[in-house]
């Protein structure tokens, strides 16, 4: 769909022409060379069915993690994301009934990394990611919108997956058996993480829910971190999500789509690099139980993500954007594959974990 997307930065009081920019899988993004420069957003309403709620958390959070960041000497309009209200004070543009539109400070003299380049950049994105938690350690999760209801919610997605198996809408099932056993032979780590909520040894905590390595930018200077971005799935949930979501991609070998999965296995020198920074920030506040799980999170939310990806795959594509026939299939053998050595690597995992808490 075409937008006049120079009409919709004017409702922003920004004039300036805009292009397409980045790879997301959800929201479609464009960047404008403005003075100062500009990140438009159109919101992806199929997956965030509430954008105004969205738009709720994302500018209470920053809000609350720009004091926090003031407080600590820091620069908030370099370390946290920056929402530019619109003409009428609101902090989402309504083109219409489906198109919602946001628009952020564009960070300058940084850089995002889609694959890691340097085992380094895993530990500046544990830190990144670590001081996230620690500066809304204090922010009520009450407050918080679940914007994308059970979206870490592992058996849940085991029931979407078996619904999607169940119905074949893309008439792929036939197809992909290997998958599909792999997928329900591994559930029995389903309830790991839920189990431990319930019980309340796991606490319920403001959460980023998708800390893959690109939602980091870089200093591209000094490589440091800066600030963590796309803060779509700001909600309540575990900080287990957090640590595991971003091993699961960090830690790989591989892209997240790679077709050869000879070249896919779960790197533990990336793991400790990551659990290093991240536990830097945050280990004086986790419980013992979040300690012992912290390995095995990297597994589940492999695992999640994997029967999320085949999911989608047997009901014809329709959450992440695809580019080739298959997409989302060699996404989910990646997942599988990880996940399967993971698995094997536990005991060294927890080792890595003791070493630096």
């Amino acid at each position: 769909m075409e937008f006049n997307l120079k009409a919709v930065c004017e409702q922003f009081v920004i004039k300036t022409d805009i292009e397409s920019y980045g790879n997301g899988h959800i929201n479609d993004t464009y960047m404008a060379d403005a003075k100062p420069q500009i990140i438009l957003q159109r919101i992806n309403k199929n997956v965030f069915h509430n954008p105004h709620e969205v738009m709720e958390n994302i500018y209470n959070v920053t809000e609350h993690l720009k004091k926090k960041i003031v407080e600590r000497g820091g620069n908030p309009e370099r370390e946290a994301l920056n929402v530019i209200k619109t003409k009428d004070g609101k902090n989402y543009f309504q083109l219409d009934e489906d198109n919602f539109f946001r628009m952020y400070l564009f960070v300058t003299d940084s850089v995002s990394y889609d694959i890691v380049e340097d085992p380094i950049q895993l530990f500046h994105a544990g830190t990144a990611f670590g001081k996230f938690q620690n500066m809304l350690d204090d922010y009520p999760t009450d407050n918080l919108y679940e914007t994308i209801v059970d979206f870490h919610n592992t058996p849940e997605r085991v029931n979407q997956l078996k619904e999607a198996i169940s119905n074949d809408l893309a008439g792929k099932l036939a197809d992909v058996c290997d998958e599909v056993e792999f997928a329900l032979e591994y559930a029995d780590y389903k309830s790991v993480i839920t189990d431990e909520i319930k019980k309340g040894t796991v606490p319920v905590r403001v959460t980023h829910n998708d800390t893959k390595l690109n939602n980091v930018l870089f200093d591209a200077k000094t490589g440091e971190s800066v600030c963590v971005i796309d803060l779509d799935t700001v909600m309540p949930g575990s900080i287990l999500y957090d640590f595991g979501d971003a091993l699961r991609f960090g830690a790989s070998s591989g892209t997240e789509d790679e077709q050869d999965l000879d070249k896919i296995w779960f790197d533990l020198e990336k793991f400790e690099q990551f659990a290093k920074g991240f536990l830097t920030e945050v280990k004086d506040c986790l419980t013992p139980k979040e300690i012992e799980l912290l390995p095995v999170s990297a597994l589940i939310m492999t695992y999640e993500c994997g029967i999320r990806f085949l999911a989608d795959h047997l009901n014809g594509d329709t959450y992440f954007k695809v580019h080739r026939e298959n997409h989302n299939l060699d996404r989910a053998r990646t997942q599988f594959k990880l996940v399967k050595d993971i698995e094997s690597k536990l005991s060294e995992m927890k080792n890595i974990i003791e070493k630096y808490v």
